[in-house]
């Protein structure tokens, strides 16, 4: 049954876009009463972060040949950012949608997408599907960073405000794309946030 208003949010969203979709458009194109919805979804914003969440498979479904390229655990890292960057910027509200709407249930929506949808993360790692499963941008960023830390490339102490540093970076260019606030292509955004990223990760002094 949440198929189909998980697939009814999602069409619409392609469609019309994500501020377009209403509970009214999505019972009448699933075929339901509006309040059916409510036994599976706690609210709007809870159905529209699943139907996002099949956009952004499209990420996850790239993110292994970005990583296998990597030759450590900091290329790797900033190979993640490069993967993440260029999908989410390719569809920026949707990507505001799962990572930076106020949704009341956001914390344990990524678990219960991947609970609905397990076989989107059979090919990762433990380290990555563990990154994934967090909602929280900044946690999956802490995350990514253990493999670093742990080969000596980045102290622990630094790892929560690096987290926090890349995040805010990430959004701003969300933000600027969002609002047509800047001349980037896709491609420009993701390098130079990237780059803004590689720059502001603090090395250990016999690193740098």
């Amino acid at each position: 049954m949440m198929s189909y208003f998980i697939n009814a949010t999602a069409d619409i969203i392609e469609k019309e876009g994500v501020d377009k979709v209403t509970i009214r458009k999505i019972a009448d194109l699933a075929g339901y009463n509006s309040a059916t919805i409510y036994n599976y979804f706690e609210d709007l914003s809870h159905l529209i972060f699943f139907a996002s969440m099949s956009f952004v498979k499209k990420y996850t479904d790239a993110l292994p040949k970005y990583i296998e390229k990597s030759k450590n655990p900091l290329e790797r890292y900033f190979l993640i950012w490069e993967c993440f960057c260029k999908y989410s910027f390719e569809s920026p509200k949707i990507y505001y949608a799962v990572f930076s709407a106020n949704l009341g249930t956001h914390p344990i929506n990524m678990t219960q997408y991947y609970a609905y949808s397990p076989t989107d993360l059979v090919e990762f790692p433990d380290g990555v599907k563990e990154m994934l499963l967090e909602a929280n941008l900044s946690k999956r960023t802490v995350i990514a960073l253990n493999e670093c830390i742990k080969e000596g490339y980045i102290q622990e102490a630094h790892t929560e405000r690096i987290a926090e540093c890349h995040y805010l970076i990430w959004q701003g260019m969300l933000t600027m794309l969002i609002n047509n606030r800047t001349a980037y292509t896709v491609d420009e955004a993701t390098e130079a946030t990237v780059n803004h990223i590689r720059n502001t990760t603090p090395l250990k002094d016999h690193l740098m």
